[in-house]
């Protein structure tokens, strides 16, 4: 598997080479990811100014705390975030409408990566 922040620098570049995915939704994300790799990272998503990078973010819509193997599971489209959270392995704080949009526009990106 790959190493988070080279996941996070796949998905800022994915974000960067197709904004459309993601146009009109203003979002603020942030991943506090524990396990063998940890790590805190975040993704924003503002019109025309999108990105993910590693570090905290003040005033996040979203927070998602997991387990860094489940992260990478989930944006490898193997564990359905959805079904993380019903098994406590995904812990939102925040907005979970906005979990739920994410987990969309990550699936699109990973489709168009394959």
């Amino acid at each position: 598997m790959a190493e988070l922040q080279e996941i996070f620098k796949e998905i800022d570049s994915a974000i960067k080479d197709d904004p459309r995915r993601a146009k009109g939704m203003k979002a603020i994300y942030q991943f506090n990811l524990n396990g063998d790799e940890s790590g805190t990272y975040h993704i924003v998503f503002n019109d025309d100014n999108c990105y993910a990078a590693e570090g905290e973010i003040e005033d996040a819509d979203c927070t998602m705390n997991m387990f860094t193997d489940d992260f990478k599971k989930m944006v490898d489209g193997k564990l359905n975030g959805t079904q993380a959270f019903m098994t406590g392995r995904l812990k939102i704080k925040g907005n979970m409408g906005l979990a739920l949009k994410l987990q969309d526009i990550l699936a699109s990106y990973n489709q168009a990566a394959k």
